[in-house]
């Protein structure tokens, strides 16, 4: 697809007006010398009706690319809720359960733009107190706008946690034995203004409010291009957590340590843990690799490096719940989101029930690791402005080893590095070009005495 819109690209004024000509000779039925009497013509009249046969022609060429446009598949509203509708149902459930979910909004703004996140945290209370560790769990839902389906599986999730939904197969005796060891986060929507402008019509929209792509603005690998880098879709920002959104995000990670991060994604439907996963809930089905193996193409900036390289995370990963790999590229609703009742149901329970096992298993992966760390409280969350001051540099990680923030210092330096041998070949070719001409300038004095 990218080969066809760089054709597109290519296409000249003579290459679109063309067919509109062809249409002009048509439609006045010349030939032969009748056309070349009307090309002869220059009176306002012949002009005119030139003008208005050209437009016809404009008009019918271009009206396919409409048409076609018209028959991209809109988004299902029976099935999907907006944005708005999604969050005040999580904010119900919430209110609903005080006894197990607490709901949280973040706010932080950048240059002008600003975003906001809302945070959602299950944990079970006992009616004793409990001191022993969780095992923390980090979900992050709706990162790109255009996956709708990711945000609907976040609501099924919470649903299942507060018993107002159920899992078939799952004995609920079990089921409060596993959730007792777990302190989970779930961000149910990351990039909501990137959602509105889907939402408005923009309907392959992946970027955030201000056209960034999100998961490119991580400061491992940031800036770093492929081939096959698309500077539309995959624009990573000014610099590494140039957007609220990643700031917010980044401040969550640092402050909650979780043990588990998955980045739930949508585009294609995806070894011990997932190799279980996919046995179970897939039926081998499911695409299981690296990243760039699995999607086809490799993606620099991403959160989930950033948390397994920086912030430590033992488990860290993106799943990629659905994807109609029969659809056009073009048809974006269609390629990321289920449009059918069946199969929005069927993602929905079958990734559900994954998570629930991962929920499960996660613990035991770990074994007794996790029970070290302690419970993470509010009093460790910092500012953005400390976090860049260095207070990563003197915290420790569950490991005892001290988590330094180089990664971001060196993405910066070979940032200026770059900038100043450019700016030094510059000044150098002003130089030459100086040196040069004052000696073509230079008068030519003769040495014998005249």
């Amino acid at each position: 697809m990218k080969t066809q819109r760089k054709e597109k690209k290519k296409l000249n004024k003579r290459d679109q007006l063309f067919p509109s000509f062809l249409l002009l000779l048509l439609g006045f039925g010349l030939t032969g010398s009748g056309m070349a009497h009307l090309l002869l013509l220059s009176s306002p009249l012949s002009i005119s009706l030139c003008f208005f046969a050209w437009l016809q022609g404009f008009l019918v060429v271009h009206g396919n690319t409409n048409l076609t446009h018209s028959s991209f598949t809109p988004i299902n509203r029976d099935l999907y809720h907006s944005s708005g509708d999604l969050m005040e149902e999580i904010k119900a459930l919430v209110f609903r359960h005080p006894d197990r979910l607490t709901f949280d909004t973040i706010k932080s703004r950048n240059k002008g733009y600003s975003a906001e996140i809302a945070v959602v945290t299950y944990c079970r209370r006992s009616q004793e107190t409990d001191d022993r560790p969780k095992f923390r769990i980090l979900l992050s839902f709706g990162q790109h706008g255009r996956e709708l389906i990711t945000s609907e599986l976040a609501l099924r999730i919470l649903s299942i946690l507060s018993k107002e939904q159920f899992l078939p197969n799952l004995d609920p005796a079990s089921l409060d034995h596993t959730l007792d060891k777990l302190l989970i986060k779930m961000v149910p929507m990351e990039n909501i203004n990137g959602r509105r402008i889907v939402e408005a019509g923009d309907l392959c929209e992946r970027r955030n409010g201000r056209g960034v792509d999100l998961n490119r603005n991580w400061s491992v690998d940031w800036g770093k291009k492929e081939k096959d880098y698309d500077p539309y879709e995959e624009n990573p920002g000014t610099a590494p957590f140039s957007e609220p959104e990643t700031q917010i995000m980044r401040k969550v990670a640092m402050s909650f340590d979780p043990h588990i991060w998955v980045n739930i994604h949508s585009g294609m439907e995806m070894k011990s843990l997932l190799e279980e996963l996919n046995h179970l809930h897939c039926q081998r089905r499911c695409m299981i690799g690296s990243g760039g193996g699995s999607v086809g193409y490799l993606a620099h900036g991403t959160s989930t490096d950033y948390m397994f390289d920086i912030v430590r995370v033992p488990m860290a990963f993106t799943f990629e719940i659905y994807g109609d790999g029969a659809a056009s590229s073009r048809d974006c609703f269609k390629m990321f989101n289920p449009t059918d009742f069946g199969t929005f149901n069927r993602v929905l329970n079958e990734w559900s029930a994954a998570f629930f096992t991962i929920f499960k298993l996660g613990p035991n992966q770990l074994g007794e690791n996790y029970s070290k760390a302690s419970v993470p409280t509010l009093d460790k969350w910092v500012s953005i402005d400390e976090y860049l001051d260095g207070y990563l540099v003197e915290r420790s990680s569950r490991y005892g080893k001290k988590m330094e923030v180089l990664e971001l210092g060196m993405q910066e330096i070979r940032t200026y590095f770059r900038l100043f041998l450019l700016s030094s070949v510059l000044l150098l070719f002003m130089f030459c070009s100086r040196i040069s001409k004052g000696k073509c300038a230079r008068p030519i004095v003769s040495a014998i005495a005249l």
